[in-house]
């Protein structure tokens, strides 16, 4: 349930954004909660996150979610291996767009006007 578009995103904005409640985080990612709960859940029982609580927060359930140096360590792997992914992809699509721009131009020339 946690792929690597999900993983690589969510440990992209904690890191940037530890203080994001669950509900934040899945406005974010478009997700649901309960897949953010979960998603959490399975990184933090990985040991990739931390979770604290706001020591100074009126809301004592606010937690602060920290990337572990192992989490740290996920988030550079995930995000070279989501930067693959995304170059191979931009690459299919530009062959798809070459594509149709010469299947255009050959329909400009055969349609008369």
């Amino acid at each position: 349930m946690l792929d690597e578009t999900t993983r690589y995103r969510l440990l992209k904005l904690l890191e940037s954004n530890p203080e994001l409640s669950q509900r934040q985080l899945a406005k974010e990612l478009g997700i649901s909660l309960g897949k953010v709960n979960f998603c959490l859940s399975a990184l933090i029982e990985k040991g990739l996150l931390k979770a604290n609580n706001f020591r100074n927060s009126r809301n004592k359930l606010a937690y602060m979610y920290l990337l572990t140096p192992a989490g740290m360590e996920e988030k550079a792997r995930v995000t070279l291996h989501y930067l693959k992914w995304k170059m191979q992809e931009y690459e299919t699509l530009r062959g798809e767009i070459e594509e149709l721009r010469r299947d255009a131009a050959k329909l400009e020339h055969e349609v008369p006007v």
